[in-house]
């Protein structure tokens, strides 16, 4: 006969007679209940209880939800030359690039920025992009994110090409676009919150979003840019240029120099800007909460 004092009891009587009272969920909305009462009891802190929330919400939601669409995706030609390469990796600020051939929609491998500098200082006329390409992971819109993340980790992989019902490109997902759905938004230096300022001084220069309204980014530097042909800033860059510019570009507007960070082939997203030799600093201003 075994002796139950013998062996160590995992949960003290007074819990199992709280499981016993409260009972198991019976489904993801009530152990989301029971996890949301226990941050405010303070057994969780909040960091903890979104993460969790945002665990369930991957097991939930498919490629197709969180993927870059076509349009926004920064993709580098098979036929380019290495001066241009390096230009565009540069101007992109990214890690790893789709590489696509004469078709234009077909993505041909994964560059790894890494492995391209490797070669910067080889003979131009000797250099081969396909020799270092990494191949490229293809996946279904529908594919759910917690299976994709689990292949990504298994495969040590960091980027995925989605593919549409037809076979054709319909956009592209990273490792961090998952871990974003967990996590929340992770920010690089030029990265500004959809919901928070426009604006964002950093030393002696401002990375300011292209949606910006042109009221808004006179009355922050005390400008008198026009409004008369676009009310947005990008729209003011593009009106002047007669064209979208293209990442890494630099447009003058008055005492303003503007450098495009972030675009795509229908819209500027996201603008760094300076002002031009000789110019004052601007006034200082309290950035849109």
């Amino acid at each position: 006969m075994n002796d139950e004092r013998s062996e160590p009891s995992h949960k003290s009587w007074l819990e199992r007679l709280g499981l016993a009272l409260m009972g198991e969920p019976k489904d993801r909305d009530e152990l989301m209940e029971m996890l949301r009462d226990a941050q405010q009891r303070e057994l969780l802190d909040t960091d903890a209880l979104t993460m969790m929330e945002g665990v369930m919400k991957v097991s939930e939601l498919q490629v197709r939800d969180v993927m870059i669409p076509r349009a926004q995706m920064v993709v580098l030609e098979h036929d380019w030359s290495l001066e241009r390469l390096i230009t565009e990796v540069v101007e992109s600020g990214h890690s790893r690039l789709p590489v696509i051939d004469e078709n234009k929609d077909n993505v041909i491998g994964i560059l790894i920025v890494k492995d391209l500098l490797a070669h910067a200082f080889d003979r131009l006329e000797d250099f081969d992009l396909r020799a270092i390409l990494r191949p490229a992971k293809f996946i279904p819109e529908s594919k759910r994110l917690n299976i994709l993340l689990k292949e990504f980790r298994g495969n040590r992989l960091h980027m995925a090409i989605v593919v549409d019902e037809y076979g054709g490109v319909a956009g592209l997902i990273t490792i961090e676009d998952v871990l974003e759905e967990i996590v929340g938004e992770i920010d690089d230096e030029h990265d500004i919150d959809d919901e928070g300022a426009f604006i964002r001084p950093q030393g002696d220069t401002f990375i300011i979003k292209a949606l910006t309204p042109v009221e808004d980014f006179n009355d922050y530097f005390q400008a008198d840019l026009s409004d008369e042909k676009a009310d947005t800033l990008g729209g003011l860059v593009m009106m002047d240029l007669g064209r979208l510019p293209k990442g890494g570009e630099i447009i003058d507007l008055n005492r303003f120099r503007l450098r495009v960070l972030r675009a795509d082939n229908r819209q500027i997203h996201l603008l760094e800007m300076t002002l031009r030799d000789g110019q004052e600093s601007p006034p200082a201003a309290v950035a849109d909460e």
